[in-house]
């Protein structure tokens, strides 16, 4: 009787050791929506992403840019605030859509693309979800001494979703600009 006992004894201090001080993790933070009408999404060759130009990831696969008549219509520029990091200030410029803006006091060129007042992106397409500014969003290049630094979209009301980085500039969507 003492040699069950003791078996008894030993597997339940086995049974106990194997699940007692684990540590437990926290579950990794959710990873934000895209695609969904009013979140921030970002396309392939965005920096960060799969396909960027910056080398990560495979190859990019441009999502095509759906733009309604009205849409098209209403919004002729955006507001973009520059950031001078080493004299610490910002300067808001308006640049119209479709445009190339030599920035002043800069090495900087932006080519400013269409803007979306909300934004939304599907498996093959980016587009408006309307024309109301929900999820104002403008596609943007920007060149630095000639050279391509960065290649995606500014969003207005998430500007650290994949933003412009730089140590000497920084950059970000104020709002669109209506006719």
């Amino acid at each position: 009787m003492k040699k069950v006992a003791l078996l008894v004894a030993a597997l339940l201090v086995v049974t106990l050791a194997g699940t007692g001080c684990k540590k437990k993790e926290p579950p990794p933070p959710p990873m934000p929506p895209q695609g969904m009408p009013g979140m921030p999404g970002m396309p392939p060759g965005a920096p960060g992403m799969p396909g960027s130009p910056h080398g990560e990831g495979a190859p990019a696969v441009e999502k095509k840019i759906v733009m309604s008549d009205e849409v098209k219509g209403t919004w002729k520029s955006v507001k973009v605030e520059v950031e001078y990091k080493e004299k610490k200030s910002k300067k808001a410029y308006t640049v119209p859509v479709n445009s190339e803006f030599k920035v002043p006091d800069s090495d900087l060129t932006l080519k400013v693309g269409p803007f979306l007042p909300n934004f939304a992106m599907g498996t093959d397409q980016i587009t408006s979800a309307s024309n109301a500014p929900e999820n104002p969003a403008v596609r943007i290049e920007v060149f630095q001494g000639g050279k391509e630094v960065f290649h995606g979209w500014l969003f207005a009301k998430y500007p650290a979703v994949h933003p412009f980085e730089s140590p000497k500039y920084g950059l970000a969507l104020l709002e669109g600009v209506k006719k």
